[in-house]
């Protein structure tokens, strides 16, 4: 079982939703096509998972495992920022990307302001209902979560989990990202206009819809 289920293919089935294309796997994974479907191949070979009209996971079992394979593995070597991003979806509870998250995901990874690799928060919007297992999710891979961000001297690594909770969630997606909605999130960057003035221009000028009345040619691109 092992030799099928290595970290890639552990990823591609807990990232599978009932009748998912291989295309949009790996687009939630934010993975090549070509790895996602040589890893499918093997699970399908080896019986774990089903494609008909779209991917199945055969067995509830085997995505346990998968989790348990995931999880143990960002324990020995703690996940990147690009790894960040994709746990949670792995997890079985919905959440969107927001505040400086939502602006990332937005501008398509153009406008990233306010983190340092070794200082890295990553902003969810979640149920107020699923919090306590969104906490138990996310040390199962050794990541701290708050409900504000914490001083980088507190924590034991670069990452951390800041969830937001509310009654209920909007969702829409980018790129394979869950966020929050566009009009939410230029809302909560008028909020902090001096620091997303450059990122309101870039979305002023991204979405041909959008007239926000913002001209500014300064912008800010940093890399994760």
């Amino acid at each position: 079982m092992y030799e099928v289920l290595d970290d890639t293919a552990a990823q591609v089935i807990l990232a599978i939703e009932s009748g998912d294309s291989i295309r949009r796997v790996a687009q939630h994974l934010h993975t090549p096509y070509e790895t996602v479907r040589q890893a499918v191949n093997r699970l399908e070979d080896a019986g774990y998972v089903r494609y008909d009209d779209g991917l199945t996971v055969v067995d509830e079992r085997v995505r346990d495992a998968a989790l348990e394979l995931v999880a143990a593995s960002a324990g020995v070597s703690p996940p990147s920022i690009e790894e960040a991003y994709v746990i949670p979806q792995f997890g079985d509870w919905p959440f969107a990307f927001t505040r400086i998250d939502a602006v990332y995901v937005w501008t398509q990874g153009g406008y990233q302001v306010g983190r340092e690799p070794n200082d890295y928060p990553l902003f969810l919007a979640v149920r107020e209902e699923d919090v306590d297992a969104w906490e138990a999710f996310f040390e199962s891979f050794d990541l701290p979560t708050a409900f504000e961000r914490q001083p980088r001297h507190e924590l034991d690594g670069a990452l951390q989990i800041v969830l937001e909770p509310g009654p209920s969630l909007d969702i829409e997606h980018v790129e394979g990202y869950p966020v929050i909605p566009r009009a939410e999130t230029i809302e909560y960057m008028c909020e902090n206009y001096a620091q997303f003035q450059s990122a309101l221009a870039m979305l002023n000028r991204m979405y041909e819809d959008l007239d926000l009345g913002i001209t500014d040619s300064k912008t800010e691109r940093v890399q994760s």
